[in-house]
């Protein structure tokens, strides 16, 4: 290494003189010692103060301008001389060389701003100071159709240098979107399929610039879902599968872009690896099975790209789907519970699966995980089922298929998600269903279970499932035992706290359960509604200038129900009612008003 000090000091009077040859000499020299050791070279170089002189080297009149961007390529290996690299003032005169027409120049250019850029804050920003990224994909665009292997190397460069200059950088990535680099990208990737190395950096780019919301529009006006889908069909290696999938999880996010890749054939290749990879215990295979049934079931999460699937019910992937959830592979059963939950998102869907026999499958499905069974399956069955039940039609079907039995069962789980799932789908089997409401509301079992889990102050969805189911169970009932039931369980509390909650719809259902409780058994809960504070808990919500009409209204009805009791009738008396009601004789809103004529006689006479 003693020569390569002789060298530097050789270089440092020899870039002064411009004696050329003797430059050549001194930078081959450079080039061989960094090949051999880069880093102690690199140390050398930076101690030597050497960097300084490399920017009169760049100009573009200078004959060995490629071997020292060449050079700084190499240096800018290591972390340690990324910034002196910047501090030296090599980014300006590096850019200016981009505007150069020979192709050894750009390629060690396109080298040494790429690594001066990796992960350095400093390189990136004088790079966008001196305006390097626009230069570098106009020449994308230029040399896009050129497929010999030399452009092509230089292409790859280029992405890569644009790669490591936005890698996780949100403003620099959305400056690139702007300049249009995704168009240009997606069709280098079409042009270039072949090549391996370019592929693989369209592909990085793509997975990074994907994550941004403000790309997602630009890759929808692309043929991106097409080159994707046709890159993947050729890609028999578990990792390039990978990088594809990499770059379709983010995109499939988008609808439109949804629905392109299901027209581009995605689903089919989907299907496919599922196939291939069901019975395999490698772990390659299980990565690749998951991946591919989760963006199966991403891709049915848009409207149209589920409908166009669905075909009526009738379609293969609809069937296929099917097949997954008696299978004996946890994942394929959780994908296809959560592809039907994203099927039944509209009321012909629903109806079509009820009277084809889904929801045995369903039912099936979660018997088998009854004991120490999967959550995350659990969970998505419920969700199906859940969703199934949403019109009207196929309640009582579901009902007399035995599904509040089903979903009974999972009473005593432990987790949140699935108690969230098991109370909205005996909420959405009950609505308009008396027997059903009646015959569940006198099942003390799930009413304790229910009044527990009011009061689960970690879960809030819980908590709010929680009460609306017990206010569902009077509502739909309108049942003296069932109400007992929920008397005796300690239930009539929360209801109250229910009428308070911060979402009307909440708010009113709790006030028409109460009022049927006034209505039906006054006695029974009188003491209850008295230690809950019921009567100055509508006080409140009279005077409150914010509280929604029917909110009012129906606190109004309640007042007048609570009258036949002696206790809460000497409460209403305490508080001043009248003043509050009489306000409201004037609101614009004519239900209101006229009920608060009525309760204002009511208050009146039994005063």
């Amino acid at each position: 290494m003693v020569v390569i000090s002789d060298t530097l000091k050789k270089l440092k009077i020899t870039a002064v003189d411009r004696t050329e040859d003797s430059l050549e000499g001194c930078l081959d020299c450079l080039l061989q010692a960094l090949a051999q050791n880069n880093t102690e070279t690199s140390e050398k170089i930076q101690a030597s103060g050497i960097l300084q002189l490399f920017a009169s080297l760049l100009t573009p009149q200078s004959s060995c301008k490629a071997k020292v961007a060449n050079i700084i390529a190499e240096v800018a290996k290591n972390e340690f001389m990324r910034i002196p690299c910047v501090d030296a003032g090599l980014i300006s005169p590096l850019v200016q060389l981009l505007n150069s027409k020979d192709q050894e120049v750009l390629l060690q250019t396109g080298r040494a701003l790429g690594n001066i850029c990796y992960d350095s804050h400093e390189g990136r920003s004088a790079v966008d100071q001196a305006g390097g990224a626009q230069i570098v994909i106009d020449h994308l665009r230029s040399l896009c159709s050129l497929t010999d292997p030399a452009n092509e190397k230089l292409l790859t460069v280029f992405c890569g240098m644009l790669m490591n200059y936005s890698n996780e950088n949100d403003s620099l990535q959305a400056q690139l979107i702007n300049m249009g680099v995704i168009p240009t990208l997606v069709k280098l990737l079409g042009i270039h399929c072949q090549n391996a190395a370019l592929t693989e950096m369209c592909l990085v780019a793509f997975g990074n610039l994907a994550e941004l919301e403000s790309s997602k529009e630009q890759f929808a006006s692309t043929n991106i879902a097409e080159e994707l889908v046709k890159l993947f069909k050729k890609q028999i290696e578990h990792d390039k599968r990978e990088m594809i999938f990499e770059v379709l999880a983010p995109l499939a996010e988008n609808d439109a872009i949804k629905l392109q890749l299901v027209e581009a054939g995605l689903v089919e290749c989907l299907l496919e690896i599922v196939q291939q990879k069901v019975d395999s215990d490698k772990e390659d295979d299980i990565t690749e099975l998951k991946t591919g049934s989760d963006l199966m079931v991403l891709l049915l999460l848009g409207d149209e790209s589920m409908q166009k699937l669905f075909e009526g019910g009738k379609g293969s992937v609809f069937q296929r789907v099917l097949s997954w959830i008696p299978s004996n592979n946890h994942q394929l059963q959780l994908a296809g519970a959560l592809a039907i939950a994203n099927f039944a998102r509209n009321d012909g869907n629903c109806i079509h699966m009820v009277d084809n026999g889904i929801v045995e499958k369903l039912m099936d499905l979660l018997d088998r995980h009854v004991e120490d069974g999967n959550v995350t399956v659990q969970h998505a069955a419920l969700s199906a089922l859940r969703n199934l039940a949403i019109p009207v039609i196929n309640k009582a079907k579901m009902l007399s298929a035995g599904v509040t039995e089903a979903v009974l069962k999972f009473l005593k789980s432990e987790m949140p998600p699935v108690q969230f799932k098991l109370l909205g789908t005996l909420r959405m089997l009950i609505d308009a269903q008396a027997e059903a409401a009646e015959q569940l509301g006198k099942n003390v079992k799930l009413v304790e279970r229910l009044v527990e889990w009011c009061e689960a102050k970690d879960h809030a969805g819980v908590m709010g499932e929680s009460n609306r189911l017990l206010s569902a169970l009077i509502r739909h009932s309108k049942s003296k035992d069932v109400i007992n039931t929920i008397v005796q369980s300690g239930g009539i509390k929360h209801l109250v706290t229910m009428a308070t909650s911060e979402h009307v719809i909440m708010q009113n259902e709790a006030l028409v359960a109460l009022a049927l409780i006034a209505a039906l058994e006054l006695g029974t809960a009188e003491k209850d509604l008295e230690s809950a504070k019921l009567v100055q808990i509508l006080h409140r919500l009279l005077a409150d200038e914010r509280s929604a009409p029917e909110i009012k209204y129906n606190s109004m009805v309640l007042i007048c129900a609570l009258m036949g009791s002696e206790s809460l009738h000497k409460e209403v008396q305490d508080l001043a009612f009248l003043d509050v009601v009489s306000k409201l004789r004037s609101h614009e809103n004519k239900s209101v008003a006229q009920q608060a004529s009525l309760t204002e006689q009511r208050l009146t006479v039994e005063s």
